[in-house]
């Protein structure tokens, strides 16, 4: 009755956080400035979908035991799935120009009414994400026959390797017709693309950032309730002690096969996302630095958390791509302080790149300081409970004390 009663509870603190978190994105993207805020915006959403991506390989990593570095790999299938699915017909013929024309003689947004219609609009890209999650899911489930009779180690550098051969096949010429070759897919449906318009083109309601939320919370949502179901249960007991998950009944082959394409899966729709939030889909992008990244940003948050993967996707992207910009930028100083200098002073060290060293020296010491991520395996319901024992007792009023007959010795 306890345990139910703490899950209830959890659930509904994740509800109300992640309903508050839904109207806050629509409430800033409506009330600041675009133009002035463009790295903030670019933060959320590119944060949303690293969110994501994160948790996926959480699921596979944290809560599996199994240590996967293929997440850029299917994230570029996901991403290319999803942008062949959803280029208007209207625009093929321009983007598959140096081919001729493309053997995907179809578009999802257009069998219900096209982009520019809400209904083609919402129905076509939901369908693509679906459609990019089940194909990374099916070659993963491919790959998977081979690769997960591996360990440790092995099974990341089997998994490293697919990735980076997925990213060459993409880019290679005779595969021109359906993956545009080395160059980039464009033209498809957006999260701008959901911003609402009225009769003039002009923007009346802005819910890109709105849309990334959305469709990050529904995935991450769907990632805890299989990790609080039975297979949870199997995945954890497999993480722990596989000859004793064995001889419990957990079919191990079965279960690990079943975790790594429900990764997989999600880390499809992730790639298609970040093709919305990046404007194009295009092999070069998804390298083996972007799968150290998310894998950076699971240990940063905690293995074993999905809150913890989610709060430290935020805090990475906005360090890498904002708080600490200004330090890829040569300054020269005239006055310090209020007081001008005799001569102009240059600061030391501020050039192009300095910043990704800061950065490392940055995630060095969290690493160092919180062994087990910011989070550690604890989930933010359990924080909260945490947080208001603490306040509980903080201010709870002190106990008066009686005396040997009963009576208050003040």
């Amino acid at each position: 009755m306890i345990a139910q009663k703490k899950n209830k509870t959890g659930l509904f603190i994740a509800l109300v956080v992640a309903a508050a978190l839904l109207i806050l994105a629509i409430v800033l993207e409506n009330t600041l400035d675009p133009i002035k805020n463009t790295i903030f915006f670019t933060v959320l959403k590119k944060g949303a979908v690293y969110a994501l991506v994160a948790c996926s390989m959480n699921l596979l990593n944290g809560f599996t035991g199994l240590f996967s570095l293929g997440q850029a790999g299917f994230m570029l299938l996901g991403a290319y799935t999803y942008a062949t699915l959803t280029i208007p017909m209207s625009a093929k013929d321009s983007v598959y120009y140096l081919y001729g024309g493309t053997v995907f003689r179809f578009s999802l947004p257009d069998l219900f009414g096209g982009a520019d219609k809400p209904l083609g609009l919402i129905l076509g890209v939901l369908l693509a994400l679906v459609c990019a999650g089940i194909v990374a899911a099916a070659v993963a489930w491919l790959i998977g026959l081979p690769v997960l009779r591996l360990k440790s180690d092995y099974l990341a550098i089997a998994t490293l390797g697919f990735a980076e051969i997925i990213r060459a096949v993409f880019q290679w010429d005779k595969l021109g017709p359906v993956t545009n070759g080395a160059n980039a897919l464009k033209s498809f449906p957006t999260f701008s693309s959901f911003n609402l318009k009225n009769a003039s083109g002009e923007v009346t309601l802005r819910l890109s950032i709105f849309v990334a939320f959305l469709l990050a919370a529904i995935c991450i949502a769907l990632i805890l309730l299989l990790i609080n179901s039975s297979y949870g249960r199997a995945f954890k007991a497999i993480r722990e002690d596989e000859v004793a998950a064995e001889a419990m009944g957990i079919n191990l082959a079965k279960h690990k096969r079943l975790s790594f394409c429900i990764s997989s899966f999600f880390a499809g729709v992730g790639g298609g996302m970040f093709a919305m939030f990046a404007n194009q889909a295009q092999a070069r992008n998804f390298t083996t630095a972007m799968t150290y990244e998310i894998l950076l940003i699971v240990v940063i948050g905690g293995i074993g958390s999905i809150s913890g993967s989610c709060l430290a996707s935020f805090l990475y992207v906005a360090a890498s791509e904002w708080w600490l910009r200004f330090l890829d930028k040569e300054t020269t100083l005239t006055h310090i302080f209020g007081f001008d200098l005799d001569q102009p002073f240059k600061v030391p060290l501020l050039r192009n790149g300095f910043r990704m060293v800061v950065f490392s020296v940055v995630i060095m010491i969290v690493v160092l300081f919180f062994r087990r991520g910011l989070m550690g395996d604890k989930e933010l319901p359990d924080v909260l409970r945490r947080f208001g024992a603490f306040c509980k007792r903080l201010f709870r009023r002190p106990a008066k004390k009686t005396g040997k007959g009963g009576e208050d010795n003040g």
